[in-house]
């Protein structure tokens, strides 16, 4: 297909996915003219009026009124505007579709009725004010009164969902049921009694302070990526490397207490490390064995939802595990000149 060439509207029928009668119907209701005609009287077309039917046929699917297509089309669009313009219209109708998807998948796993149904329709489509307020309303009743650290709460509050502009068919859905989740008193009351019994022992205060969690997720956070950067390389607990970023993580931590860095805070920090395995594997079993909601099914599982959402959720099955043993064995190795 080249501009200059003109085809018979047959030709022009089957490269905008209209038929005959539809292009004869648009040209003789004035919406898209035939380019010329042949000595015969049959209509020809050139690229410009046949990029206008494609447009044309786009518009007529979305349901959109011929006035309304006929108001689009005048003032002899040139070529480039015209595709321009039919991309937005497709790439707009993608979105639609998009989320009409996630919520006919949603309703299909989770069995839903027309009122369910509406609803979902009117979660995917909410205003971003809207998904604010949602989230704002689910902490204010999860943290009233909840005795843990100062400034805890208000932390958690920031890892929130924030549902891109075009957002994909997974994040769409994952968003249904966070809303979901995070309206209903089970779920809230279920996040309640989970940070209540995680975070208000005196192992768990000490954790969620604010000295432990600004470590965590500031300087610490990097420190510890440097380690498992080294470890996803294949470094020996025992290299330069590794030695060099494990003793900056520990003095960091251990600044935490004002205690001084010596052998012996590292050898302690090495066996907390040995022990974190053993202890995980404990934790997981009395878990399974106590009534009531467990992180996977509480707060877990809105990190993880609040992860796809904003697109920050790990590909494949999820994260790899962090090395314990290797970290204790780097934190236990001897120190040049100690």
């Amino acid at each position: 297909m080249n501009d200059r060439e003109l085809y018979p509207i047959g030709d022009a029928a089957r490269r905008s996915g209209l038929s005959v009668s539809a292009v004869r119907f648009y040209a003789d209701v004035g919406v898209v003219d035939p380019t010329g005609l042949t000595a015969a009287g049959h209509r020809l077309y050139d690229i410009d009026a046949i990029a206008r039917l494609e447009l044309v046929r786009t518009l007529r699917e979305l349901d959109t009124d011929l006035e309304g297509i006929r108001r689009m089309l005048e003032g002899g669009m040139a070529l480039h505007d015209l595709l321009t313009t039919h991309l937005e219209v497709v790439e707009r109708q993608e979105r639609t579709l998009r989320a009409r998807r996630a919520v006919l998948r949603a309703l299909i796993r989770q069995g839903g009725t027309i009122a369910r149904a509406d609803l979902m329709h009117r979660l995917v489509s909410m205003a971003d004010e809207e998904r604010e307020r949602i989230v704002d309303d689910f902490w204010n009743d999860v943290s009233d009164g909840l005795d843990v650290p100062e400034g805890f709460v208000d932390r958690l509050r920031t890892m929130r969902p924030v549902l891109p502009e075009d957002p994909t068919a997974a994040q769409l859905e994952a968003w249904i049921e966070l809303a979901g989740l995070v309206r209903g008193p089970a779920f809230r009351a279920a996040v309640r009694t989970y940070l209540h019994r995680t975070y208000s022992t005196d192992v768990g205060r000490s954790v969620a302070s604010a000295p432990f969690q600004d470590f965590v997720h500031g300087s610490g956070a990097s420190l510890m990526e440097d380690l498992l950067a080294a470890h996803r390389a294949g470094e020996s607990p025992r290299s330069p490397r590794v030695q060099e970023a494990v003793t900056r993580f520990m003095e960091a931590a251990a600044a935490l207490s004002d205690a001084p860095f010596t052998p012996q805070v590292r050898d302690r920090m090495a066996d907390g490390y040995r022990r974190i395995p053993d202890l995980l594997r404990r934790i997981a079993e009395e878990d399974a064995a106590c009534e009531g909601p467990v992180y996977d099914d509480t707060h877990g599982r809105y990190l993880s939802l609040v992860a796809v959402v904003n697109g920050t959720a790990p590909e494949g099955n999820g994260q790899d595990p962090i090395p314990y043993v290797w970290i204790a064995e780097a934190m236990g190795a001897p120190v040049a000149g100690s």
